[in-house]
């Protein structure tokens, strides 16, 4: 994988009370860091498995969540009231 493309690369430690991040700007790398006061990231148990990931299980991750949900609630539309 090229660090220098436009992804995310994020790694977690033994615990999975903490994860960092690393992602390529035209003039250098972001390191970003996130760590739990309680709980633990619902991290894979495969340490040689890489996985793609949407925003959307960003955000689930980042959350606390797994970032393979069985089902979502879909958005409602906005209906008239008349």
């Amino acid at each position: 994988l090229d660090p220098f493309e436009n992804s995310l690369f994020l790694f977690c430690g033994r615990k999975t009370s903490s994860i960092k991040g690393i992602l390529w700007e035209e003039d250098g790398f972001l390191l970003l860091a996130k760590r739990l006061d309680e709980g633990k990231f619902q991290w894979p148990k495969n340490n040689d498995e890489v996985l793609l990931l949407s925003e959307q299980q960003l955000r689930w991750l980042l959350e606390g969540l797994g970032i393979e949900q069985k089902c979502s609630i879909r958005k409602s539309r906005a209906t008239k009231i008349m």
